[in-house]
């Protein structure tokens, strides 16, 4: 019976086109669905994009962290598919940082500004102009120097800061794409190594606090749900400081178990269609697909650095990428987003949310895919 359903399941892939071989790997894709044919076109659709303020009509009076991230994500496509057309458009909408929207760069008072810090870094690493290693790596600094006066900071952020940790510190598990994002980026571009060590530190705090038996994370300590993109976060920022943090860092071992673990639990909650839920653990909650393009990212990250099981990992892998491009629309957005969200202990909040089309949590992670796909 089971050579029979085997059988069968090989003629309905040759019926259609597709082999064996295709649905096993992350190099042969369908018409319209590789990695290089998906970026260019969300990567285009964010050059055309106006600066966002989270759906709001009005426009922003600072960068967005959706944009950087979205930004951050385009720049790395463009490297990885040695764009320079889409290089030139981005660094084009940046140029204005230095005069006509100087005041649109974020102060550096909490994780979801700092982030922006990401993408100048990433520009000086793409053309090494130092006027963005300046900008980036200043922001990186600030994360982890003395707050200024006047800066509202709460008593167990400063506790955080004299622990040696960011005074950012607020153990939400978003942060923990912000923070080593941020960090990462300044190692990247600089090669000091204080800053991966100060990502790491703080990784490490995150998941000996946060972490559940079963690999994921409560949105915060205090709201016990598994909700999609918080959880997404933190897979990301895994995914991203370990692509980078040196073998004898001595946290490495430790940030590699909590990925690991975390994949693991994540293998059992993919839904049938290759997308995860809003509610990670809610059979009966909608298919979400922000987090689900957070949680291919660092799939992917994985299974191309050797640190997943390819057997394992790389049909799920796959099939989250083929879910997640199915939900793309012909303007290149992709729809059933997650709108911006905050904490609370209520389930039904979470449940509750609107799905918006098109927005930036959801685009940044199909780049950040699309260019971990491509690169080697």
């Amino acid at each position: 019976m089971k050579r029979f359903i085997l059988v069968i399941f090989g003629l309905i892939l040759a019926c259609s086109g597709i082999s064996f071989a295709q649905t096993a790997n992350l190099t042969s894709w369908p018409k319209g669905a590789s990695p290089q044919e998906v970026g260019k076109r969300v990567a285009a659709r964010f050059v055309a994009t106006p600066h966002t303020n989270f759906n709001r009509p009005t426009p922003p009076s600072v960068f967005t962290y959706p944009e950087s991230c979205t930004w951050y994500g385009a720049l790395k496509f463009s490297k990885a598919t040695n764009d320079e057309a889409l290089k030139d458009d981005l660094i084009k909408r940046f140029e204005p940082v230095f005069t006509t929207e100087a005041k649109m760069v974020p102060p550096v008072t909490n994780v979801d500004w700092a982030v922006f810090g990401s993408v100048p870094l990433q520009l000086y690493i793409q053309t090494k102009d130092k006027r963005y290693l300046e900008l980036g790596q200043g922001i990186a600094d600030k994360q982890w120097a003395k707050p200024d006066a006047g800066v509202k900071v709460k008593p167990e952020q400063l506790e955080a800061f004299e622990k040696g940790y960011s005074w950012h510190t607020r153990m939400w598990i978003d942060d923990m794409f912000m923070i080593t994002a941020l960090q990462t980026q300044a190692y990247r571009a600089t090669g000091d190594v204080k800053y991966i060590n100060r990502a790491a530190k703080e990784m490490v705090l995150y998941l000996d606090s946060l972490q559940k038996p079963n690999g994921l994370f409560y949105h915060a300590p205090d709201v016990p749900y598994f909700w999609g993109r918080g959880d997404g976060w933190m897979a990301a920022g895994m995914a991203e400081i370990l692509s980078s943090l040196p073998e004898n860092n001595p946290d490495r071992a430790r940030i590699m178990k909590g990925y690991k673990t975390m994949m693991a639990s994540l293998l059992k909650y993919q839904a049938p269609s290759g997308l995860w839920r809003q509610l990670i653990d809610e059979p009966g909650s909608w298919e979400e697909s922000s987090s689900t393009g957070m949680f291919t990212y660092a799939m992917v990250v994985g299974v191309k650095k050797g640190w997943l099981d390819k057997k394992a990992y790389m049909p799920a892998a796959r099939k989250a990428w083929l879910g997640l491009v199915s939900y793309i629309d012909e303007n290149a957005d992709i729809k059933e987003v997650c709108e911006g969200t905050n904490k609370k202990n209520d389930k039904q909040y979470y449940l509750d949310r609107k799905r918006v089309v098109g927005d930036l949590h959801g685009q940044a992670p199909i780049l950040w895919t699309a260019a971990a796909l491509i690169s080697n």
